[in-house]
């Protein structure tokens, strides 16, 4: 049986030929585009137009990506959503993996990326190995070979939050230069290089569910 996916893209030619080329895969079917996040949940109010997975731009009037990507998690917890954007900002990612999307890609990505990030949301739940996040995939799949220390934990959560560095190191009652020097320790014994990378690896080891 195929998996039913929608499209949410506010720019209908693209939507449209995004549509035809999922609709190609031999594991999925299109049920439906939708121009903004308000026009989905409308439609999810008929149980048959719930899909198994959302394909959400970000950039949307009315209600965006990433404001429906929680309300989803929060109404509709078995519908997986996988970002499509142009957005590669790191606040912006950061921003739809906490609302709940199991992963992200770029809209210039390649077919068989988009068919493979298709089955592996469905399969194992998350995709993450994408030109936004490739340089990240060694050190979510590598064991943590020194252990954590209990305040490295504790900005690992936090970061994983929507506060800057400063609002962390009010929470930690700790100096701005500390919370910096927690960041880069786990940047280097982590193996990451940016926020994004902590967050995906506090997803990975379960110690941040979006």
């Amino acid at each position: 049986m195929n998996h039913s996916v929608v499209v949410v893209d506010d720019h209908f030619l693209l939507s449209q030929a995004i549509g035809g080329l999922v609709q190609e895969f031999k594991d999925f079917e299109v049920l439906y585009l939708c121009k903004n996040g308000q026009e989905l949940l409308d439609k999810f109010e008929t149980p048959k137009n719930v899909p198994d997975l959302v394909l959400m731009d970000i950039k949307m009037p009315i209600l965006n990506g990433i404001e429906t990507t929680e309300l989803l998690r929060i109404n509709y917890p078995k519908v997986k959503v996988l970002a499509l954007s142009i957005e590669e900002d790191e606040y912006t990612i950061l921003k739809m993996l906490r609302a709940g999307a199991k992963g992200y890609l770029m809209k210039d990505t390649k077919k068989d990326i988009l068919e493979e990030a298709l089955l592996q949301v469905m399969e194992t739940g998350h995709y993450y190995t994408n030109t936004v996040s490739q340089i990240l995939m060694e050190s979510l799949e590598k064991e943590i070979d020194t252990e954590l220390k209990e305040k490295e934990i504790e900005f690992i959560k936090l970061a994983c939050t929507d506060m800057n560095y400063k609002q962390i190191s009010e929470a930690m009652f700790c100096s701005y230069k500390t919370v910096e020097g927690y960041r880069d320790a786990l940047y280097k014994k982590l193996g990451i290089k940016n926020r994004i990378g902590l967050v995906l690896f506090a997803i990975h080891h379960n110690m941040f569910t979006p």
